[in-house]
């Protein structure tokens, strides 16, 4: 790789310095991140990524040879930036509230909204949503375990009744909700969806 390709942008006059491993990794991907956000797939491009990045696009090729890869690449990099530290609010529903509140003010709105609009990622990957979703989560950190892990402890969720598709409930009225208006979910919505659906669900009988 030559300096020109992994080099950072500077002041000019100033020195220039090499971004190598996860430094550079990370630099493409935001603004990989950023082009795909701001263009949409359809006009997301090599050309776009490498000048946001200062960079060439050998440089993202060798890394990620398809556009569709290089999206997927992204959309993870975004995920993986919106997750904070995992609530402890002392209470179940405190801790899936302040899950979702978070949620609604970070990247990962914009992500799951990007995902009704990927059409032809979808026909050049022959991937679904569902797919693309779970190419996206698969083996990143989750805060839902040790959410439901200390309601048990503390009795407010039954341990038998919490199945795989209860766990992710909650999650999924939200993000359900997300891509059909394309909004974030407002709070009075997220109280109900608690209130009305999820924690009647989990409590011990």
């Amino acid at each position: 790789m030559s300096p020109r390709e992994a080099a950072a942008p500077t002041r000019e006059g100033a020195p220039k310095t090499r971004r190598r491993g996860e430094e550079l990794e990370s630099a493409l991907l935001e603004a990989a991140w950023e082009e795909l956000s701001e263009k949409g797939f359809d006009a997301f491009t090599y050309e776009g990524v490498a000048a946001r990045a200062a960079t060439s696009r050998a440089v993202l090729y060798r890394r990620w040879p398809s556009k569709g890869e290089l999206a997927i690449a992204a959309l993870r990099h975004a995920r993986l930036a919106s997750i904070g530290e995992t609530p402890d609010t002392g209470s179940l529903r405190g801790d899936l509230k302040a899950v979702l509140m978070q949620a609604s003010e970070t990247k990962l709105v914009l992500g799951l909204t990007l995902i009704t609009q990927l059409g032809a990622l979808y026909a050049e990957t022959g991937r679904t949503p569902e797919d693309l979703r779970a190419s996206i989560v698969e083996g990143g950190p989750t805060r839902t375990a040790e959410i439901w892990e200390r309601a048990i402890a503390r009795g407010e969720a039954d341990p038998a009744r919490l199945t795989p598709r209860v766990r992710r409930l909650y999650f999924d009225l939200f993000r359900d909700q997300l891509m059909m208006t394309l909004k974030p979910m407002p709070e009075s919505d997220i109280d109900e969806v608690l209130d009305e659906i999820v924690l009647p669900l989990v409590r011990p009988r």
